[in-house]
């Protein structure tokens, strides 16, 4: 999400703190795939969190780790946009990214829906107001997924598919937070990480609908997550980290190649 955007929110986490895909190797050549291809969305799609981050659009933080870049690496389309930028919701897709599809584009991948949830301030709520308070802003969130995302969605499907009617689309949800019973001795209890969970759930559910309406085929990434979760042993998501805040709860470069790339291969 735009560091702009987070700014507030990055505060509530400081105090919180306080208290390879890899495919099979082979002599073969990348398979060639018609049409060009269009990564849009927010920061799961840039990368942020995987480093390596690419010297133009820096404010984006486009990293040459996120799984948009590894697809096309290996699949080689006609031409491929980077368009994901860090923080951007359904509205900024709509009137920033879109520009970059056309009725030659032959795929569109897309992952958008947590910064409209508002779900960085329900992160810091749950780190620091406790159950009660963690409660009601995930409520919140979630009226905010039935109401306003959806409707936003709606709106930038349609876009979507207007200006790249031949393309097939893949939206991508976002994995669980957190693993239950796991290996983190301090922070959230379990029943508010559960809760998060589900508000996942929830945000994964509203998007899945909306792009089924659309035509459009829905990825789900929690089952690759699944045991990497914040608190496995072995995790693909950045916890807080009061030196790269930004990177807080963001998909580490095994998360964007085992996790996202997995998924997006499995669906295209």
């Amino acid at each position: 999400m735009r560091q702009s955007r987070i700014a507030a929110g990055a505060c509530s986490l400081l105090l919180a703190a306080a208290c390879a895909f890899a495919a099979p190797a082979t002599a073969q050549a990348p398979r060639t795939v018609a049409g060009g291809y269009v990564a849009l969305g927010d920061s799961y799609s840039s990368g942020v969190g995987a480093g390596d981050y690419l010297a133009s659009g820096k404010e984006c933080k486009r990293s040459s780790r996120a799984f948009p870049v590894l697809w096309a690496e290996a699949h080689a389309p006609a031409s491929f946009s980077f368009a994901a930028c860090n923080g951007a919701g359904a509205k900024d897709v709509l009137t920033e990214q879109l520009g970059h599809l056309s009725t030659r584009t032959g795929l569109v991948t897309l992952t958008v829906g947590g910064h409209d949830s508002g779900f960085v301030g329900v992160l810091a709520t749950c780190a620091l107001g406790g159950a009660e308070r963690c409660l009601s802003a995930v409520s919140r969130s979630r009226a905010m997924m039935d109401g306003s995302l959806s409707a936003d969605l709606d709106r930038l499907y349609t876009a979507i598919r207007s200006r790249a009617p031949a393309a097939r689309v893949v939206v991508l949800g976002y994995p669980h937070l957190y693993h239950l019973s796991g290996s983190c001795a301090l922070g959230l209890p379990d029943g508010e990480r559960a809760t998060l969970n589900d508000a996942v759930d929830h945000l994964n559910a509203v998007i899945a609908q909306r792009a089924a309406v659309h035509g459009f085929t829905f990825a789900d990434v929690t089952a690759a997550f699944a045991g990497h979760e914040i608190c496995s042993s072995h995790p693909w998501l950045h916890s807080v980290d009061v030196f790269s805040i930004t990177e807080s709860y963001h998909p580490t470069a095994p998360g964007q190649s085992l996790g996202y790339l997995s998924a997006l291969t499995q669906a295209s």
